[in-house]
């Protein structure tokens, strides 16, 4: 789909409201669409991830991505292998207890990816390569004189 398109016609409409008005109308107008031409790209192209995250959670499985082909967007229909699930039994379950601030920042990446908040931790632990790195508290280390 062509989005410089869409945000040209856009653009039209807002010039030809300003035509009705007087000169200084339409000049401020046009600086008002030259203006806004970036920021409704970025509208246009949130308002397609929206879109696709929508259309994912009425999949049975899989999701909807948003690509970009130079400018041009795309939604593309990605299977649940190629979105980023494990090949393997995802029937087992973990309770996990984070922080309110910790849980809001996973949901916002996940919905800013556009996949659920479980499709985004399988993917971050899975990038780990399953060696998971814990600190338990402090330690000191070092030679003492005696």
């Amino acid at each position: 789909m062509k989005l410089s398109f869409m945000v040209e016609h856009l653009r039209g409409d807002l010039l030809r409201l300003g035509a009705l008005g007087d000169e200084t109308t339409a000049a401020a107008a046009e600086r008002v669409a030259l203006a806004l031409e970036g920021a409704l790209s970025i509208r246009l192209l949130g308002f397609l991830g929206e879109a696709a995250m929508e259309l994912s959670a009425q999949l049975p499985e899989g999701q909807v991505e948003v690509r970009l082909a130079g400018s041009d967007p795309e939604l593309v229909y990605v299977p649940e292998t190629e979105a980023g699930e494990v090949d393997a039994d995802l029937s087992a379950r973990l309770t996990l207890r984070l922080p309110e601030s910790v849980k809001g920042r996973v949901e916002a990446a996940a919905r800013r990816e556009g996949v659920s908040t479980n499709t985004w931790v399988v993917r971050a632990l899975s990038r780990t390569g399953g060696e998971p790195r814990f600190r338990s508290g402090s330690s000191l280390s070092g030679r003492g004189r005696s």
